[in-house]
């Protein structure tokens, strides 16, 4: 599913060159619930960023579900994310005037998806996800978890080789945290690819796999009952 070979990712700060991601290799197979993690300043949000095409690497591969994207032109990067990739942020980025399925839409509409269909596939993703009964609420009536549940099923509704979340409890009570934990869990067991991102050691261990960042450079990839922060 996705092939990491020697990635680097430096900026130009004045005259100094910033290593963010140095000689990065990894491999994620198809089906695996993977956390990265580190603390800030670690590399994990530029990784994000290029496993997600939002950004390019300075060198080195990256193949995405057989496709070498790493020197794709920002239009080509744009069309992968929207085949691809479905992501989930701390923040929920939810249209606030928009309804549930509005915003679960969203992806479907740059699709092209005609209105029918795309309306039939938001409702069965809400259903999914729990929210069955919600889909003409706004974010604003709608609680913290609720909102990352229609961020998950926005994320999930034009089917994507991955899901990535960056921080997905981040902004949510324990409580709350644990049932999207739970609803991740689900979705893993359905059999969905899913890249986890985050700092905290406790959400990490519940991946499979931990692939510890530390420095631009990876410090451990490990199964997460190997691995100790």
């Amino acid at each position: 599913m996705i092939v990491v070979k020697n990635l680097s990712r430096h900026y130009q700060m004045g005259p100094t060159i910033v290593k963010a991601l140095d000689d990065v290799s990894f491999t994620i197979e198809g089906g695996e619930f993977v956390a990265i993690v580190g603390p800030s300043g670690s590399g994990k949000s530029t990784l994000m960023n290029i496993l997600g095409c939002l950004d390019s690497p300075t060198l080195g591969s990256y193949v995405l579900a057989g496709e070498e994207v790493s020197h794709l032109k920002p239009n080509q990067l744009a069309d992968i994310r929207n085949r691809r990739i479905g992501f989930v942020f701390q923040s929920f980025n939810l249209l606030p005037r928009e309804t549930a399925l509005e915003n679960v839409e969203l992806p479907l509409i740059y699709q092209g998806v005609p209105l029918k269909e795309r309306k039939k596939i938001a409702l069965a993703m809400l259903k999914r996800v729990g929210l069955e009964g919600r889909e003409k609420h706004i974010p604003s009536e709608l609680s913290g978890g609720q909102r990352q549940r229609v961020a998950i099923a926005r994320a999930l509704a034009a089917s994507p080789s991955i899901l990535l979340a960056d921080e997905p409890t981040g902004a949510l009570d324990t409580k709350t945290g644990v049932e999207i934990m739970e609803l991740f869990h689900a979705l893993h067991k359905e059999g969905s690819t899913i890249i986890l991102v985050t700092h905290d050691p406790g959400i990490a261990r519940q991946a499979e796999r931990v692939i510890q960042i530390q420095d631009g450079r990876i410090l451990k990839d490990l199964p997460s009952k190997e691995w100790a922060a």
